[in-house]
């Protein structure tokens, strides 16, 4: 028995496996993750080493070339990329794609831990790049006004450590919570130095007696009798009286106290990075979810702690405690805090970044997309069909399939992104195509006079192999995608297997389910009369019939039985039933009254709402019958007679689309417009942190009140990132990121963008770049490589072209590496002077890093948190480069000598950072494009180079994204290729011929035509998104050809000459090849054409299958049947000697199933 067969004879089992699919499918969606894209794991690590007030110079030699010596032999190494700046060291280790990032890990670390650094450097910190690892909410306290006192920023920094940070870090899903901005505590240890040189101590004997005073050590236990006690020493510093009152030295029986030559106060940390919100300063705490996290839901959680929070601390109301009300009921949050605001203990709390705002945005998008794809398939299956019943089995086949679909991506750890929901979307126009023809063929096979059981089996048999066919090779053109490297490879995994997964099951249902549902009308019960079932209840027709049945038991049991017990028992049975039987009968009433108004309903719909629609739609479908009509009768049998003006018209139309495709440019990925955005800008090296604070205050007082704006959320300086990324830092650099308020768009984004850019020009010395949140990728859009031998030549060349580059209008916040330098004080040891005073180099250095930087001692216990105790000079003794010249570096001897008298102090500038690519140093320039696909923008650069060399000894390369695009399109092309190859095999297969295969391979140049109109008149570019549209096109547009070569087949087998047979099958098609290019656009238009967030993924790939399958569908109904013609030389006999053949094969089989039967 077939699988077909079987699923006609045992319905309620395909009725109870579909339910089953259905309800996992349900179940398993409840618990899937929600993020913005697939998890992305790139081929990237970072190793950050920071050497705190190191030059760059210094940060090149003593770290950055070591590291890149010591991993630079790591397997499956591709590039070694290294930044050295003021007091960090970041080296990146790009792999090839495909790269077991754990192992890799697991070998640069080996290779660090052999590795020899200077003993002031912290150890280095190995980090891996993903967006996932971005804060997926950040949070602001702001301070009272613009100009907030020190106390009150050290008192928002403690609450945020101390209680904010304490409270969410439990949250579920929460990794991290970082805290930044506002002042940080720290005990400071002010040396004298004049004091200490006066009693010849040296400023390390005061960190080594701190160090050994501040201490609880564990002694063990000892027992005394049946007692036993534990031992410890408790030395630990309990105030800062402790402090000042530890004895340093005694000098000649004089006890000398740490207050007698330094002073010891609790003020704050030097500055990092100040933070503003608006016009006043803030602290941010940015939260961190884990990586396996749901985003959705990490967010939900963490507003709920925030909320609850809220209703805690809220003040107490009359009549109830805290955070009730009058009648003991949970209090709602205060009146003036608004969606992602929050009042907690009394502070200001403000959401300024919150991802799972644009996640649901997204996805909500893509929902809505695909609702709207599947209600158009539906509604042109029923304007095809005109009959309730047919549609509703076709439709069917679409919630079953994306629901069940559901369950196999829980099973295996997909997550709903807008990669996957968007092959979802996809999905909504396909998986209907297998259904159409299927009950098309059963028609058909009605139309010949079978009956309903039987045409139901025989029409599915008969499409049954082109429907396996025709899903195989859409399901094939998907898996060359594991050999596509790059992102793209990534990105699209999570859609492929989405899409594979939804036609598959859509296979089934076509090949089970609506066979099924197409015999259901030959059951018995349809040409019967209604029977009541025995034991159904019926109600009673009058009071009299209703008094009658109630008192039938007592009548029943005085009939067998008259005694006066019996007659007793019988009054409290009926007293007791009665109520129930009237309940029953209210029961019936009540179903019956529902179950009349459903069929009311139902009559209205069928009667009435479907006529009316089906008169639409035969309104609709007029064109298309003259059309059919006219295909039928005039154009195919004028194009089999003319074959070579057909052939002629496609090829030049193929190559005309190839000429407009080497107009077309070239790009990654397009960047998803967000609700945000965010500008950098660079202030020259060496300008203090409160400057580079007044230009982001400059900024937020003009911008503040712009209603496009939700909020300014600005960044002096170093923030609260935790992500590889080598970002720049420093107090020269600021960040300020843009929230767009509520129905933003991209053109609010790109006004915003020029007003910034058009007020920053006020400040030329600025550098300013705009970008949107890293998704997809680290790299700048265009990054320009220079390499030489020589530096200055290096640097002279970077300026030229920077400023080449800038001077075009397609080039976008332009950078260079080597444009600034950084202001340095060098000190330049003399060795014989130091020599003769008994002092080396190093113990000078050592006590000047001491005086100016200073030294963690130890930390200090407060309020339950560790701060640290730095021990360095005065702020007097260190003020000025002359202050720093007066450092005494001796005060141990007899007579002090200053730093001046042994070194020479030089002011000077020198470089800002030092960029290496595989250990040799570059320039880079890098550059935003505007108006302009990063192709275009390399040719652009590549004719500025040719027109203005910039040296015989310079070698220029391109890195960035176009790096990553060169071989994400060199692996799609190849993809691409083994698709169209696969496709041939399945084909061959299914067909048992290399021929037919390869008539059928004509619609791809024919789609191609379409895609490349498409994307002129879209005005898109060739992307990574648009060749994924075209490996999904191949399998989509040769299924048409598919069903048509099958049915001339199968005419022909049956005796049927070849032309007649073109003619007829060609025709006998029409109809389900029309249904199913048309269900596939209107379920790929929603993603083509109405926006939303997302839309610059979704859309160039919709437009390019969109743009193919009508043209290739189109052209494939002629010149498919002319390339037949003209190809298949076979005879008509041999054809029904074959057809013979089978149907005596199929009879004996049929004898030998019934023998055994």
């Amino acid at each position: 028995m077939s699988l077909i067969e079987l699923a006609t004879r045992r319905r309620v089992t395909v009725a109870m496996a579909t339910v089953t699919l259905v309800l996992f499918g349900l179940i398993s969606l409840s618990d899937l993750k929600v993020n913005l894209l697939p998890d992305l794991s790139y081929p990237t690590l970072t190793v950050r080493t920071e050497y705190i007030g190191a030059a760059p110079a210094e940060i090149e030699t003593l770290i950055t070339e070591p590291v890149e010596q010591a991993v630079g032999v790591v397997k499956n190494l591709r590039k070694l990329k290294s930044v050295s700046r003021t007091g960090q060291s970041d080296v990146v280790l790009e792999f090839a794609w495909g790269t077991d990032m754990d192992q890799a890990g697991l070998e640069v670390r080996d290779k660090l831990e052999l590795l020899q650094l200077p003993l002031e450097v912290k150890p280095p910190v190995l980090l891996r790049f993903n967006p996932s690892t971005q804060p997926i909410m950040r949070l602001a306290l702001a301070a009272s006004g613009p100009q907030a006192t020190e106390q009150e920023l050290m008192a928002l920094r403690r609450y945020a450590e101390e209680t904010l940070k304490r409270r969410l870090e439990p949250v579920e899903g929460v990794a991290a919570v970082k805290v930044g901005g506002g002042l940080e505590d720290e005990v400071q240890v002010l040396i004298d130095q004049n004091r200490l040189a006066q009693l010849n101590l040296d400023i390390n004997t005061v960190v080594q007696r701190l160090q050994q005073e501040n201490v609880n050590i564990s002694g063990g236990r000892i027992e005394e009798g049946s007692q036993r006690y534990l031992v410890r020493t408790v030395n630990q510093f309990a105030n800062l009286e402790q402090i000042r009152d530890l004895l340093v030295t005694t000098l000649n029986g004089v006890p000398i106290h740490l207050r007698d030559i330094a002073t010891v106060e609790q003020d704050h940390k030097e500055r990092e990075a100040i933070i503003r919100i608006g016009a006043s300063e803030a602290v941010e705490v940015a939260l961190y979810k884990e990586g396996d996290a749901n985003t959705v839901a990490v967010a939900d959680a963490i507003k709920q702690a925030l909320r609850d929070m809220e209703r805690e601390t809220a003040p107490r109301r009359p009549g109830g405690e805290r955070g009730e009300g009058a009648a003991g009921r949970p209090a709602g949050p205060p009146e003036a805090s608004q969606p992602g605001e929050y009042r907690i203990d009394g502070l200001a709390m403000r959401t300024i970044e919150d991802q799972s705002v644009f996640i649901r945005s997204a996805l909500s998008d893509v929902q809505k997309e695909a609702l709207l794809g599947g209600l158009f398939a539906v509604l042109i299956i029923f304007f095809f069909l005109r009959d309730g019943w047919s549609t509703f089995v076709i439709s069917l086949s679409l919630p079953v399939s994306i629901i069940a679909t559901f369950f196999f991506m829980g099973q295996l750890g997909l997550s709903l992104n807008v990669m996957s929901l968007a092959g979802l979307a996809l999905a909504t126009g396909m998986v209907v195509d297998d259904s159409i023809v299927v009950l098309e063929s059963i028609a058909k096979a009605r139309e010949r006079g079978l009956g309903v059981l039987e045409s139901a089996i025989i029409g599915t048999k008969e499409v049954g192999m082109p429907v396996v066919a025709t899903t195989l090779t859409t399901v094939a053109v998907f898996l060359p995608l594991v050999f596509v490297e790059g992102v793209a490879g990534q990105l699209f995994k999570d859609q492929a297997l989405t899409v594979s997964i939804a036609l598959l099951i859509s296979m089934m249902i076509a090949l089970t389910l609506i066979p099924m549902l197409s015999s259901l009308k030959a059951t018995a019960p349809m040409g019967f009369p209604v029977e009541r079932e025995p034991g159904q209840l019926r109600l009673p027709r009058s009071v009299a019939e209703a008094r009658e049945r109630l008192a039938a038991p007592l009548r029943a049991a005085l009939a067998t039985n008259p005694a006066m017990w019996m007659r007793v028992l019988g009054i409290i049975a009926v007293a007791l039933l009665a109520p129930l039987r009237v309940l029953a009968w209210l029961f019936v009433a009540l179903g019956t009254l529902l179950m009349r108004l459903a069929l009311l309903l139902w009559r209205v719909w069928t009667g009435f709402v479907l006529p009316q629609v089906a008169r639409v739609g035969e309104f609709v479908l007029r064109p298309y019958e003259s059309a059919a009509t006219s295909y039928r009768e005039r154009i195919l049998p004028g194009a089999l007679r003319r074959p070579g003006l057909v052939l002629g018209s496609a090829t030049l139309a193929f190559l005309i689309s190839l000429g407009f495709a080497s107009t077309l440019g070239t790009d990654l990925i397009p960047q998803l417009a967000q609700d945000r955005f965010d500008m950098t800008a660079k202030l020259p090296a060496g300008t203090p942190l409160r400057d580079t604070d007044s230009l982001v205050s400059a900024v937020q007082s003009q911008f503040e009140d712009d209603e496009r704006l939700q909020a300014l959320f600005g960044v002096s300086g170093t923030g609260t990132r935790l992500d590889a990324n080598p970002t720049e830092a420093g107090e020269n650099i600021a960040r300020i990121s843009i929230v767009l308020g509520a129905g933003y768009s991209r053109a609010t984004e790109a006004s915003l963008t020029d007003d910034l850019r058009e007020f920053m020009a006020g400040y030329p010395e600025v550098d300013v770049k705009f970008s949107r949140p890293e998704l997809v990728s680290l790299s700048t859009p265009l990054a320009i490589e220079i390499r030489g031998r020589d530096l200055a030549e290096i640097e002279a060349a970077g300026r030229r072209l920077r400023a080449l580059m800038a001077a075009s209008p397609h080039f976008a916040d332009v950078k260079s590496t080597v444009e600034q330098g950084f202001p340095e004080v060098q000190i330049r040891f003399d060795q014989e002077r130091a020599a003769a005073l008994g002092l080396t180099t190093r113990q000078i250095a050592d006590e000047v890093v001491r005086k100016v930087r200073g030294e963690v001692a130890t930390r200090y216990s407060f309020r339950d948190r560790k701060i640290d105790v730095l021990v360095r000079a005065q702020e007097a003794d260190r003020a000025s480069v002359a202050e720093i010249r007066a450092l005494i570096i001796n005060p141990q001897s007899e007579r002090p000598v200053t730093l001046s008298a042994v070194a020479d102090v030089v002011e000077t500038i020198g470089p800002g950072e030092i960029n290496r690519v595989d250990q040799t140093r570059v320039a880079i320039i890098s550059a935003n494009l505007r108006d302009i696909d990063l192709g275009t923008a390399i040719d652009e650069v590549n004719a500025l180079i040719e027109a203005n060399p910039l040296g015989p000894d310079l070698r220029l390369s391109f890195g960035g994204q176009s790096e990553e695009l060169a071989r994400s399109l060199q692996s799609l092309m190849f993809a691409f290729g083994l698709a169209i190859f696969l496709v041939y095999l399945v084909m061959a297969s299914q067909f048992e011929s290399l021929l037919h295969p390869f008539v059928i391979l004509f619609t791809i140049p024919l789609a191609i035509v379409g895609a490349v109109g498409a994307l002129v008149l879209s005005g898109s570019a060739v992307s990574v998104v648009v060749f994924i549209g075209l490996i999904l096109l191949v399998g989509i547009v040769v299924k048409n050809a598919i069903v048509l070569v099958d049915k001339v087949n199968q005419l022909r087998l049956e005796g049927v000459p070849k032309v007649e047979a073109l003619i007829e099958g060609s025709n006998s098609r029409l109809r389900p090849i029309v249904m199913t290019t048309l269900t596939t656009l209107f379920g790929f238009a929603p993603l083509a054409f109405f926006g939303g967030d997302g839309a610059e993924v979704k859309a160039p790939m919709a437009l390019t299958v969109i743009g193919g399958l009508t043209v290739s569908t189109l052209l494939t109904l002629v010149v498919i049947p002319v390339m037949y013609n003209l190809l298949d030389r076979s005879r008509d006999e041999a054809w029904k000697a074959e057809g013979e053949r089978n149907r005596q094969i199929g009879l004996i089989g049929r004898m030998f199933g019934e023998e055994r039967a």
